[in-house]
């Protein structure tokens, strides 16, 4: 099952329509899928972050945020535009974002966020399970979210991750 929810974002690949790598020069993270367990309830990790330097300035806030938004870029309820609203560079991705959509598979993944940790005060870790028809498929992947344009989105170097743990190792442009 889990190849399956990976599979979906394989066409995706094909359509990438952006060079800039998301604005990081590194290699995007791989989501995990080495931990069994579930993704836990919402947490006061943000809340409790030890270094103040290391959060946004209203941490609970933009945990509720980078959660609601995580889990609307996964829904297949939501429009093409409303996903790409919450996708960083969205506009520039939005080849990747029709075809994911557009995928059969595509329309019957979610995802339900975990745990979020601030690494920075525009940035994220993101731990979520990735499902496919309700069943766990990614039980414990990781991803990161970004504050851009001040909306905490989905990074399109996790986006690129999923596309290359598909199997498709050149992603395209953009990835």
């Amino acid at each position: 099952m889990a190849a399956a929810a990976v599979m979906l974002i394989g066409p995706a690949a094909m359509a990438c329509g952006d060079d800039s790598g998301g604005g990081d020069s590194g290699t995007p993270p791989e989501p995990s899928v080495e931990k069994t367990s579930t993704p836990s309830q919402p947490s006061e990790s943000a809340e409790s972050t030890e270094d103040d330097a290391d959060a946004p300035a209203e941490p609970a806030a933009a945990e509720k945020e980078v959660r609601e938004n995580w889990e609307k870029f996964f829904d297949p309820e939501v429009s093409l535009k409303d996903k790409e609203a919450v996708l960083e560079n969205g506009p520039k991705m939005r080849a990747v974002l029709a075809s994911f959509s557009g995928d059969e598979r595509g329309e019957q993944v979610a995802a339900e966020v975990g745990e979020v940790e601030f690494t920075a005060a525009d940035e994220a870790d993101v731990t979520y399970a990735l499902t496919l028809k309700g069943a766990t498929a990614l039980p414990d992947a990781s991803g990161t979210a970004v504050n851009q344009d001040d909306t905490w989105k989905v990074s399109v170097k996790t986006l690129c991750a999923l596309v290359k743990l598909s199997g498709n190792a050149s992603p395209g442009p953009g990835c």
